[in-house]
């Protein structure tokens, strides 16, 4: 017996936007089930997970410190993934960006010029592109796997961070902490609430929403960029540019990302410090799917994955749940997803397999 997926011959796009829902409704059901599981009240646990973080004035803040680096990360992927270039590498983009916007803003920490700023967050959005960049050379000089050298580049962006919060960017006042000096006050994003964290980044991220919408709905190098997505010798044969349409998917993703890592070093933090994202890139990937590579619905499931992180701190803290129990949701989200997927696109049917007929005894005699 074998199970075999046929395609459906029609494709119900209401299911199809409504499997993200379907897919957190199965994600909190599994949920329920495993904190029973392991002893927990499961309401109790849902209500400290996904209502309690966001009960007041700052944690609704604090919801949106953390969705603001998402939203700009799954930004930035949509772009790539329309045109099914599989950037895996927003969090060493991310990182690049937190690196290199930080190495400027601890050597202009007397600037009192309202430019310190500005030339901080370009630096930052510059770093995350040129490392994308190094993706979209490598894919277009060498043919190499965009997955496999920028998930690669994941790892050397993290050590080489890892390196400089050690060593050259190290405060030396630091008491040998692992981190740089506090960046002046003219690098910080300003905060819109005296009591909260919440900064000025949130300007860039609708700014970035605006010009993605326009981008890939209203424009005719967005929709090359659909066209390379849905048939890469379609585009040949009408003369769109492939290496070129890399390029520019990839560096519009890394600079989002780069932007993302800077706005963190620039605004809640204020400085380096090795931990500058508990996986905001990671989390960016199953925030883009879930959104449906539109930028509307990123806004909406980055603001869930953001409460999950929240919820997660909140879980660790007074419940004693492990750290990784926010991990363990966004895997089964993305799981639940796709799954929702694969059976809204194809019909799975469970097939008999046919016993070899027995050869007669006059063959056999021949063989």
């Amino acid at each position: 017996m074998l199970l075999s997926l046929e395609p459906r011959g029609q494709q119900s796009r209401a299911m199809l936007w409504c499997s993200p829902l379907l897919a957190a409704v199965l994600t909190l059901a599994s949920g329920a089930l495993l904190f029973v599981v392991l002893g927990h009240d499961p309401l109790a646990v849902l209500h400290t997970l996904l209502i309690a973080p966001i009960s007041d004035l700052y944690g609704l803040s604090e919801l949106l410190v953390k969705a603001l680096p998402i939203m700009l990360c799954a930004l930035g992927l949509a772009v790539a993934y329309q045109a099914r270039i599989w950037n895996i590498g927003a969090e060493g983009q991310l990182l690049m960006g937190a690196l290199a916007g930080s190495a400027l803003a601890v050597h202009i920490i007397e600037w009192e010029s309202r430019w310190a700023l500005v030339w901080v967050l370009a630096a930052g959005t510059l770093a995350g592109a040129l490392w994308a960049g190094l993706t979209a050379w490598l894919r277009t000089r060498f043919n190499a796997n965009e997955i496999l050298t920028s998930i690669m580049l994941n790892y050397v962006a993290l050590n080489l961070l890892l390196y400089c919060v050690h060593g050259p960017l190290k405060d030396p006042a630091g008491f040998n902490f692992p981190e740089s000096a506090m960046f002046g006050d003219a690098s910080r994003l300003p905060l819109l609430l005296e009591d909260g964290r919440a900064h000025a980044g949130v300007y860039f991220a609708l700014l970035a929403l605006v010009a993605v919408w326009v981008l890939l709905q209203r424009s005719f190098l967005g929709f090359q960029i659909k066209v390379l997505g849905l048939d890469k010798r379609a585009a040949g044969f009408v003369g769109f540019r492939e290496k070129r349409l890399v390029w520019f998917a990839l560096l519009v993703s890394g600079g989002l990302a780069g932007l993302a890592g800077v706005g963190e070093v620039s605004g809640p933090i204020g400085q380096l410090v090795p931990q500058v994202s508990p996986g905001y890139g990671y989390a960016a990937i199953t925030v883009a799917f879930l959104g449906r590579l539109h930028p509307i619905g990123i806004v909406f499931s980055s603001l869930l994955m953001a409460l999950l992180y929240l919820g997660g701190e909140s879980a660790q803290m007074s419940l004693n749940l492990p750290q990784a129990i926010t991990q363990l949701f966004q895997g089964m989200m993305l799981f639940f997803l796709l799954a929702s997927d694969v059976l809204i696109l194809y019909k799975p049917r469970l097939k008999w397999r046919r016993a070899r007929p027995a050869a007669t005894n006059a063959s056999a005699g021949a063989l």
